[in-house]
């Protein structure tokens, strides 16, 4: 947001949303358990072994944060499919929302609360208007 949320960065907003889940997984903090401790894998795969291709490690990969907009591969790959970086990607994520993304309709009680919170709102603006040019 720049300006007092006078102006606005719609791409900007895709991003802090990126960052808000990033932050949401963070501080949702860590399981521990038999199975997220995973010590039969770390016993078998040994000091400096490899977990990556471990399946427990495939199993529960997944589980981390998967942002849209960060790109995680290598420098050839990431040259290859076109450098962008995370503006480009989260403009293109923009777009695609502006799009494709259709709301579900908000419900009819829900619509009417906010209906009469907005008429109350103009009828006190309409009544302080009319105490200022008395």
């Amino acid at each position: 947001m720049l300006e007092l949320g006078i102006t606005f960065d719609l791409t900007q907003l895709v991003i802090d949303n990126e960052i808000a889940k990033m932050v949401r997984t963070a501080t949702n903090g860590v399981e521990i358990n038999d199975e997220s401790i995973a010590l039969e894998v770390t016993s078998k795969v040994g000091p400096g072994g490899n977990f990556l291709n471990a399946e427990h490690t495939l199993r529960h990969m997944r589980e981390q944060s998967h942002s849209k907009l960060i790109d995680r591969r290598m420098w050839e790959p990431w040259e290859n499919s076109g450098s962008k970086d995370m503006t480009q990607r989260a403009h293109e994520e923009l777009l695609s929302i502006l799009e494709n993304h259709k709301p579900e309709p908000l419900p009819p009680e829900t619509l009417s609360v906010l209906r009469s919170i907005v008429e109350n709102a103009e009828g006190e603006l309409k009544e302080k208007e009319a105490q200022e040019m008395r």
